[in-house]
This record gives C-alpha cells, sequence and structure tokens, in this order.
C-alpha cells in the first residue's frame, strides 16, 4: 500500500485553518492530487530510427591481448548479424552475399553490448549489431518504402498479484515496450512516457471505456488515430522461481481481441528477456492485423458535423436575395481584380512523411482545399518533414480551416503551418 505525504508547506497552524476554512481545503485538495501524481513513474521511450537491428549474437574470440580479442569478437558478430538480416530481409534469397570487413563496417552504425566477459587473451560475449538503414538497403535489394499504420496509441496493460497498473508504478511491462526498437516496425507506435498526468489518463480502467468523446479527447491529447492494448498476466510459481505470462493484443476502443499466447521465464532474472520476446511477438500479431486489413483507424472516433442541406436551405431563403451587379457610377470590376490579386499568397506546410504514402496523402490534401491554385513540394525527407509550397487564394486562417475539415490537426506560424493526422 503505498503511503503520500503532504509537503510541509500544505499545513498551516489551527488559528490559520480556523480562519482561512474553505482555502485551507482547497490547498490539501491540490496537495492531494500532486501526491497522486508526484514519484518516480514513467520510463522515456528509447529514440527508434529505421535502422535494421539484430541481437543476441554470440561470440567466441581470442586475440594477441584483450582488445584484439573484442575487436576480433565484434567482426564475428557483425559477419553473423549480417547473414541473420539476410536471413530476414534479404529479398535476394538464398545465402547471404560475403562481404568485406570494411563494408561491413560501414555499414554498421552500433554496437550493443548485452553482456561480455574479457580475458587476456579471450573475448566471450552476447552482442547486438544496428545496422544503417540508408547504407545496408542497397545491399539487401529493397526498393521503396513500406507503409505504416496511422500513429497508434499504447497502453501496456500488466496484471501481477491481482492488481492491473499501466503506469501507476514502473513495471516490467511498461519498460519493455519503452525499449522496444519500433523503427522496423509497420505499426506507427505512440509511446506515452507514463510520468505527470499521464498516470493519470491512461489506467487500467481506461480500457473498458467506450465513451467516444473521452477517447477522442485522449487520442488529440497525444496525436494517434487509434488505440493498441498489450496486457501481460503474470504468476509466479513462488518467489524468484518460474514466471508464467499470458499475453494477448487488444486494439480500439470497444477493445478487440486479436490473439494471445503464453511464455514462460525460469528465474525472476530471465523475466526481462521474455517481456522483450513477447513485446516482438506481440508487434507480429499488430502487423499481421495491418495487413489483413484490420487495424484501421475507428471511424466512430472521427467526428465531422453534418449541415442537413434543408436547413441551409430555409436560411438562405429567409435572408432574401443578395444584391449583384455594380453600382451606377462606380467602377467596381477593377477593384475586384485588384482585391483577388492581393488575396493570392504563397504559403508553407510542413508535415511527417514516413513513407510515400504519407507523401500522396498531405500533397493531395493541400491541392484539395478549395482556393488552392497550385501546390508543389519544395522539400522532400522521407522518414522526416517534408515542405509542400501552396499558392492560396486568401488567408492562413482560411487554409488551416479547410485542412482541419478534412481531419488534420493544424499548427500554425508565421506563413506556415505543420499539419499531422
Amino acid at each position: 500500500m503505498a503511503v503520500f505525504t503532504l509537503p510541509n508547506r500544505a499545513f498551516r497552524p489551527r488559528k490559520a485553518l480556523l480562519v482561512l476554512g474553505g482555502g485551507v481545503a482547497l490547498a490539501l485538495a491540490g496537495a492531494g492530487l500532486y501526491a497522486q501524481i508526484e514519484g518516480d513513474r514513467g520510463i522515456p521511450p528509447i529514440a527508434s530510427t529505421g535502422d535494421f537491428e539484430i541481437s543476441g549474437i554470440e561470440v567466441n574470440a581470442t586475440g594477441d591481448n584483450a582488445e584484439a580479442a573484442r575487436a576480433a569478437g565484434w567482426r564475428e558478430a557483425q559477419r553473423k548479424a549480417w547473414e541473420q538480416l539476410w536471413a530476414k530481409n534479404g529479398l535476394g534469397g538464398g545465402t547471404a552475399p560475403a562481404l568485406d570487413a570494411g563494408t561491413l563496417d560501414g555499414m554498421v552504425s552500433a554496437i550493443v553490448v548485452e553482456n561480455e566477459q574479457i580475458g587476456p587473451h579471450r573475448y566471450i560475449a552476447t552482442l547486438g549489431v544496428i545496422f544503417d538503414r540508408a547504407r545496408t538497403g542497397g545491399y539487401l535489394g529493397m526498393q521503396g518504402q513500406v507503409a505504416r499504420s496511422a500513429p497508434m496509441l499504447v497502453i501496456p496493460v500488466l496484471y501481477q498479484g491481482g492488481v492491473g497498473s499501466v503506469f501507476e508504478t514502473r513495471t516490467p511491462w511498461q519498460k519493455a515496450w519503452a525499449e522496444f526498437r519500433t523503427g522496423e516496425s509497420v505499426i506507427d507506435y505512440v509511446r506515452p512516457t507514463g510520468s505527470g498526468a499521464d498516470s493519470l489518463l491512461l489506467t487500467e480502467g481506461q480500457i473498458t471505456r467506450r465513451s467516444r468523446n473521452w477517447w477522442r479527447m485522449i487520442l488529440d491529447e497525444f496525436g494517434a488515430a487509434d488505440v493498441v492494448i498489450p496486457i501481460a498476466r503474470l504468476q509466479r510459481e513462488f518467489p524468484g522461481g518460474p514466471v508464467h505470462g499470458t499475453f494477448s493484443a487488444r486494439y480500439g476502443p470497444d477493445n478487440r481481441y486479436l490473439g494471445s499466447f503464453e511464455m514462460t521465464a525460469v528465474s525472476e532474472d530471465k523475466l526481462p528477456a521474455m517481456l522483450n520476446e513477447a513485446v516482438k511477438r506481440i508487434d507480429g500479431l499488430y502487423a499481421a492485423a495491418l495487413a489483413a486489413g484490420k487495424l484501421t483507424p475507428d471511424a466512430t472516433l472521427v467526428v465531422q458535423p453534418q449541415i442537413d442541406p434543408k436547413l441551409v436551405d430555409e436560411v438562405l431563403a429567409k435572408s432574401g436575395p443578395v444584391a449583384a451587379g455594380p453600382v451606377a457610377g462606380v467602377e467596381s470590376a477593377p477593384v475586384a481584380a485588384a482585391t483577388t490579386a492581393s488575396q493570392t499568397q504563397t504559403f508553407t506546410v510542413q508535415f511527417s512523411t514516413p513513407d510515400a504514402v504519407a507523401l500522396d496523402a498531405g500533397l493531395a490534401a493541400v491541392r484539395a482545399v478549395a482556393g488552392v491554385q497550385g501546390a508543389t513540394v519544395s522539400s522532400l525527407a522521407i522518414g522526416g518533414m517534408s515542405v509542400i509550397r501552396a499558392t492560396y487564394a486568401g488567408d492562413l486562417e482560411a487554409l488551416s480551416a479547410g485542412l482541419k475539415a478534412q481531419g488534420w490537426k493544424v499548427t500554425q506560424g508565421a506563413g506556415a503551418i505543420v499539419i499531422r493526422k
């Protein structure tokens, strides 16, 4: 049971309590709210890129000294990782082509030391190898970009000891998701840190809610289009002994079921490795659901108010005819032309383009806004932020409103806007 202590500044002498009355009650309520979100909770997720990662490479190398043995072990790990990467992603099939050490050094961006033992002439270790996508993709024969899902908010729920939790405390399940490298996944995960108000908004009870308004507020807060709910249930036979885990993949505001599986860690110290493997398997379930067309944003989460055409006709009929034509003695045509010309401006539109599909969607959205006379890509960055220069007959506020009507979230600046779904 957690014991919360209020800050000393929340206490006042008894006489002051009698005088302040309701003000003190509010102060104590505020202190109690602060106590609910304070403390060490939340694990920031690692920054994931699109690089390829192969983990769990075991090496056993020797050398004239400790440094030479380690260098030989790392070169062996790079070679083994390249063979596994080819078997996993190589489009040519067969065995991996033989590459010299210099080429592999240029392709590898980092070596992750998972476990190592260093001796005077021997190096035994378990390593991970990260390959740079830009320099490795050509050797793998990969062409084009892989379409990814819409942004999906991750709510990792853990049940252990009869209690369900998300971000109330730091859990090994949350840690496994924070350390998961999402760059290779086709799912665009939005992973909250779990600190601050996250522990109040994202709770185990949230997954049972059905209110679309509440879900829309939560998703807008984190910039997501829908939600995925990976659930882990851990059961221990005895302290330090085997840990049995049941894992399930769910998604959407209706908490729909996709699939489940079971795993067992022989001891407590093997639990993190089991959870890391479980995250990868759940990611595979979500990827399969995306390929099957199941993991699409729920249409009920998008609120688009519809105006009855009959109501529009009634309002126009009551307002009466609109005066048209020039007023006698006034040259209005040149003035109108000058006004139209002065309203035509060029604005910059920035948006995230993880793949070519996102680029086409952003460009089509800008061109679909009424009043846009032209839209060209001035800066293309697949995997980053691309820039469109739009010629628009109107002001920036009107262009922003047109994009918002299509469901885009718009951030407006000086002569430029940033849009995202």
